[in-house]
């Protein structure tokens, strides 16, 4: 498996220690509460709340200690670089396909990539082709459907409308 970036957003790492919270504080909590009432509840070989409660908590326990780890290793970038109109990790870009339609992408982190959204991640093919561009360039991606073409139309370190 490819090494990942070690960068994210300030909003992606906002995102990840909220929700290292809600496990910590809120979930496993409730979890916990509701094995414990299973466990009370006698046999447990044979009490489906308990074995999916237990299963449960296993699976909050290992994203706990992902998050805790993987937050450890990041690296927030929370300030735009001072080359205005250039592709770097954080910016938003327009581009036009080669049809003609207008697309906003936002170069993420790994842990922030969301393509419904337009977040696409720094280490992908796209992001690649991307980082160093400036208004104005052609961009040529390989994908598995065949090469695209993309024109940079606007770049900018804050959200672009769509």
């Amino acid at each position: 498996m490819a090494k990942q970036s070690n960068y994210i957003t300030t909003e992606g790492a906002k995102k990840l220690r909220d929700e290292l919270t809600w496990l910590w504080r809120e979930e496993r909590p409730r979890v916990t509460q509701g094995v414990s009432d299973a466990a009370a509840e006698g046999d447990r070989s044979e009490n489906a709340e308990y074995i999916y409660g237990k299963k449960r908590l296993r699976e909050i326990d290992r994203r706990i200690r992902f998050l805790t780890q993987r937050l450890d290793h990041l690296t927030v970038v929370d300030a735009p670089p001072p080359a205005n109109g250039k592709i770097f990790f954080g910016a938003w870009i327009r581009l036009e396909t080669e049809e003609g339609d207008e697309v906003v992408y936002r170069v993420v982190g790994p842990d922030e990539t969301d393509a419904s959204n337009g977040f696409i991640s720094i280490d992908s093919p796209m992001g690649k082709a991307l980082l160093g561009r400036h208004e104005g360039d052609e961009v040529h991606v390989r994908r598995p459907a065949g090469e695209a073409v993309f024109t940079v139309l606007e770049v900018a370190y804050q959200p672009l409308s769509v």
